[in-house]
């Protein structure tokens, strides 16, 4: 396996893959090229925080982000990360990739033949980051993507330590731990996870499974992978 990091701008890749040459930077210099040009000609995709209509002439990227944005019922540039995981994931499919990591920022769009552990960073002091979720053998994409309302720079609106989104789309999956995880508020820990609770039966036909964490309470929706203890944080082999 190969290891690589890839950081332009405001994307940070961190990629494991059997292959060894794919120019997938220069990939990813294609797609945030297409997506800065389209945002320049029209300045409110990048502000708007609810879903916009779909743009026939948009490159393939926005048109991405449109797609996933209007079923999380969110703005497109909450799905930027996990869209440009999954486009990357499926440049690497296209070069017979069978096993490939593609972590953005913590949105993550992989495929694997063979099993892999994939850390759940929370930040919350009663799980200690110290649980994973146990990915078995696949021979479809998947992405896993997490927002907080504690740990990073995205927008968040709600109080979680974590919500995790599995999806057999990662573009989706990122923007519905974004609606998700702006429902964790509350007067309480308990509230704030029935709350979000309440709001994921609203796409479960777009999910696999969700984790939400928050305080000393934890939920799950759907069905996840295995969760199981492990001594450090990382997505490994």
């Amino acid at each position: 396996m190969n290891f690589s990091e890839i950081d332009i701008d405001e994307t940070h890749i961190r990629l494991t893959s059997d292959l060894d040459n794919h120019d997938l930077k220069r990939y990813i210099y294609s797609l945030r090229w297409d997506l800065k040009e389209y945002i320049s000609r029209n300045p409110d995709f990048s502000l708007s925080l609810e879903a916009i209509d779909e743009d026939e002439e948009a490159p393939q990227i926005v048109k991405q982000m449109i797609r996933a944005s209007s079923i999380a019922e969110i703005g497109p540039m909450a799905c930027v990360a996990g869209t440009i995981s999954e486009m990357s994931l499926e440049y690497l499919i296209n070069l017979d990739s069978k096993y490939s990591i593609v972590e953005n920022g913590g949105d993550i769009a992989l495929i694997n033949d063979k099993k892999l552990l994939c850390g759940i960073y929370s930040n919350n002091q009663i799980l200690d980051n110290n649980i994973a979720f146990e990915i078995k053998a696949r021979k479809s994409p998947l992405g896993i993507c997490t927002s907080s309302g504690k740990i990073g720079h995205s927008i968040s609106f709600g109080e979680a330590d974590c919500v995790s989104v599995i999806s057999k789309s990662s573009s989706v999956a990122d923007g519905l731990a974004t609606r998700i995880a702006n429902e964790v508020m509350g007067g309480d820990s308990e509230e704030k996870v029935y709350n979000a609770v309440e709001c994921c039966e609203n796409f479960r036909e777009f999910f696999e499974g969700v984790l939400i964490i928050s305080d000393n309470n934890v939920a799950t929706i759907g069905k996840l992978p295995k969760i199981v203890e492990t001594n450090e944080f990382n997505v490994k082999i």
